[in-house]
């Protein structure tokens, strides 16, 4: 784990916008197309911004989520809708993008289909993780019954059922999420270093998934962290 503090949560992100830009540009010279997967939620939405604007070949990037609530992509509370309305902007209107959502009703019944469409895609050039005060990480969530098939599985997505959090989930598996060239933790809060610590200072990944990132020994994660 490589761990960077910063003054604050803009120059976080003008810093990370630099290393993500910098990566894609890396995939697209090297391999002709680059992949980014993006978390939701309140602390990449600036972040988002700072790409949108930025010069890049976007039509040669694809990006899709960690997870999503199983939702209509233009529901208030979807990670889709949160993603097309600040990242896909500007100049990075041009980028392809992947749902995790299907029509079906529920996402058991879409998590096949899911699976096909994120088994077109390489490994990762780039992914951000997000962590939630009980550690969980993307969809992986500590009191889901589907946590251990996450934590397990080789399929690329899984539906999950968390009994601490609103809705049903679509959320990359552990293995998908770790099928990347770099893999990020993205933090702002000063109530963040504390889960933080408590999860470098265990090893139950049950207790807190997020720890199945930290403690990789094949994945080098680069934690980004602002305390506001």
């Amino acid at each position: 784990m490589q761990f960077h503090r910063f003054e604050n949560s803009s120059a976080l992100n003008s810093d990370f916008a630099k290393r993500l830009i910098a990566l894609l540009k890396a995939g697209i010279a090297e391999r002709g197309h680059a992949y980014l997967a993006v978390s939701g939620g309140r602390t990449p939405q600036a972040l988002f911004s700072y790409l949108a604007g930025t010069e890049l070949p976007w039509s040669k990037v694809t990006i899709t989520l960690a997870d999503d609530r199983w939702l209509a992509p233009d529901a208030k509370d979807s990670n889709e809708r949160l993603v097309k309305s600040v990242l896909l902007q500007d100049k990075a209107s041009a980028a392809n993008f992947i749902s995790l959502v299907t029509d079906d009703a529920q996402a058991e019944a879409g998590a096949d289909a899911i699976h096909q469409r994120l088994a077109a895609i390489p490994t990762f050039d780039a992914v951000i993780l997000g962590m939630g005060e009980d550690g969980h990480t993307a969809s992986l969530f500590p009191c889901s019954q589907e946590l251990a098939e996450g934590l397990a599985t080789s399929k690329d997505a899984l539906a999950v059922n968390p009994t601490t959090a609103p809705y049903q989930r679509m959320s990359l598996s552990k293995q998908r999420l770790l099928n990347t060239r770099h893999l990020f933790l993205h933090l702002v809060g000063a109530g963040k270093l504390p889960v933080l610590n408590q999860a470098v200072a265990g090893d139950d990944e049950m207790q807190m998934p997020v720890r199945a990132f930290l403690h990789h020994p094949c994945v080098d994660i680069q934690v980004m962290f602002a305390t506001e």
